[in-house]
């Protein structure tokens, strides 16, 4: 069953420190079967607070997704997004 990978960035603190970011992440998702569903298009906040942007990615399993999120390379890649930006993670199963 699939799974969910859900960011919400609610604020940037530091641009610098955020850009370094990107890269690292995306070098994170080598081994791994991840699917980019959206990745900071146009959204609107329609309930709760306002958000800057949004990430969504498909794995082909829960165990799949917690897999690529507590992996080594995802790990510092995650630590480099604290130091850039507040925001929320969740993961949610698929049917």
């Amino acid at each position: 069953m699939a799974a969910y990978m859900v960011f919400t960035r609610e604020k940037m603190l530091n641009q610098a420190e955020f850009d370094k970011y990107g890269p690292m992440a995306g070098a994170s998702m080598g081994g791994h079967e991840a699917t980019p569903l959206a990745v900071y298009g146009k959204h609107e906040t329609l309930e709760g607070a306002p958000i800057e942007g949004a990430v969504i990615l498909s794995f082909p399993t829960y165990e799949a997704a917690l897999a690529w999120y507590n992996s080594p390379a995802y790990t510092a890649a995650r630590e480099q997004r604290f130091k850039g930006a507040d925001y929320r993670a969740f993961i949610v199963q698929g049917m």
